[in-house]
């Protein structure tokens, strides 16, 4: 006899729609900072960190990346006057209402013009600070695009044209901000250097496997262990050293020569005043999602927090864990939900339009092809996915033959990168809007009894 608060099958998607708004308010970014950050009698305690803001001369807040003018937010409301000057940068329409600092919007996933003239507004701001001042930093996935601040020798277009190069070919989000931590001024503790010995607390919303603090939006106040060799040698693998634009290449090479200086190494002397810790992650998501599905008479399972690889191979994987537990019961029985996180990548080959989700769940409904009780939702926790409008998208064991019955085919757009023309004319697109928040990509797996 069926549980009588199981969902039925034509219910999946709404019931895997609901798993991710849980997911999404687990790591709402008012909610991550009001959590560890709180201010009693004059002190601002930050977990086991304590300031004296009695002896603090003044509080400066920043913010860089999708979820930062959210966070911004929570802080204003929570030292209000206190705060001398601010200035947050995010992408296009994250932006929210802020009464202490300049909010300014910018590209993303490429940076642009508004990126460099916000990067620099902010490195003048941070400059103006002193050793007896405290720079409350705001750190957010995105924010690599959305502040650039190109090196010395580099333009924008120069960025520009390595990002596109980078996103293209298949690397690693790790092997891309090794790239942009050397191309730029700010990143890759590039921020302390300009401090000038202040207070730096930095407050961090991880979208990054393994949450690497070097890596989250290139490490604005950390130490950087990737070298300008390392960078030579991603351009090698990925056979871009002579597609990436001259300068570059100058840079890099003169930088792996000992000709222009390194980015700041763990033991700095600049970062012995900069504190960086993590408020949420994808775990916090995935927790929530276990917990909204178990509510929904679902025996959740999380199968990992750390899913990175091709796209289109991860698919492979993911239907076939699906496929085990709807045929064996195994790794856990139907009705059930499986879950994921973490950050796939796609490697173009196409000229379609769509970004690694929806790339994903495109492969996963050829796997699943005639599996009609299994549903998949992979999507961007920040609600955008790729240079889109859309988070993600579903799939189930009939998306290949209603494509076929109006005239698509599946293998095709998957080929040419066309996953969201693909999910828009099958009406499976998962559109969210700005989320505000990015703790990476979630894949939510459905099985009905």
């Amino acid at each position: 006899m069926a549980m009588a608060s199981e969902p039925k099958a034509r219910d999946l998607k709404a019931a895997a729609s609901a798993i991710f708004n849980a997911a999404i308010r687990a790591v709402d970014p008012q909610r991550c900072v009001t959590r560890f950050l709180r201010l009693e009698a004059g002190q601002l305690h930050a977990g086991q960190k304590h300031y004296d803001l009695q002896r603090i001369q003044r509080v400066y807040l920043i913010g860089v990346g999708k979820a930062s003018a959210v966070m911004a937010r929570s802080v204003e409301m929570l030292l209000g006057e206190r705060i001398a000057q601010g200035l947050v940068i995010t992408k296009y329409g994250h932006g929210v209402p802020l009464k202490r600092c300049r909010l300014m919007e910018a590209g993303h996933p490429l940076p642009d013009e508004n990126g460099v003239k916000a990067a620099d507004a902010l490195l003048d701001l941070v400059a103006g600070a002193g050793p007896d001042d405290l720079i409350l930093c705001m750190i957010s996935g995105g924010g690599s695009a959305l502040a650039p601040a190109p090196a010395h020798g580099t333009r924008l277009a120069d960025k520009q044209a390595t990002t596109r190069l980078l996103l293209g070919c298949g690397a690693t989000i790790g092997e891309i901000n090794a790239l942009r931590k050397h191309l730029s001024r700010i990143k890759g503790g590039g921020l302390c250097r300009h401090a000038n010995g202040a207070h730096i607390l930095s407050l961090i919303l991880s979208d990054v496997v393994g949450d690497a603090l070097d890596v989250i939006a290139s490490g604005m106040t950390t130490p950087d262990p990737s070298t300008f060799g390392d960078c030579l040698e991603i351009l090698e693998r990925y056979r871009l050293m002579a597609r990436v634009p001259a300068s570059v290449r100058s840079l890099l090479s003169e930088g792996h020569r000992g000709w222009v200086a390194e980015t700041p190494k763990p033991g700095d002397a600049i970062f012995a005043n900069a504190c960086n810790r993590i408020v949420g992650s994808i775990t916090d998501a995935l927790s929530a999602a276990e917990n909204q599905a178990r509510c929904l008479a679902f025996r959740p399972l999380i199968l990992s927090s750390t899913i990175q690889g091709e796209a289109r191979e991860v698919a492979q994987v993911l239907s076939a864990v699906a496929r085990e537990a709807a045929r064996f019961g195994r790794p856990v029985a139907a009705p059930c939900c499986i879950l994921s996180g973490g950050e796939t990548t796609v490697t173009l080959r196409g000229h379609g339009l769509g970004g690694r989700n929806m790339e994903l769940a495109l492969a996963a409904g050829i796997s699943l092809a005639g599996a009609s009780k299994i549903l998949l939702l992979s999507a961007g926790t920040d609600g955008t996915d790729g240079p889109t409008d859309a988070a993600g998208a579903f799939s189930n064991g009939t998306t290949v033959s209603r494509a076929q019955d109006i005239g698509l085919s599946a293998a095709q757009h998957l080929a040419d990168n066309d996953s969201y023309r693909f999910f828009k004319h099958l009406g499976d697109l998962f559109v969210t809007g700005p989320t505000r928040t990015n703790v990476m990509d979630l894949q939510i797996i459905l099985l009905d009894r």
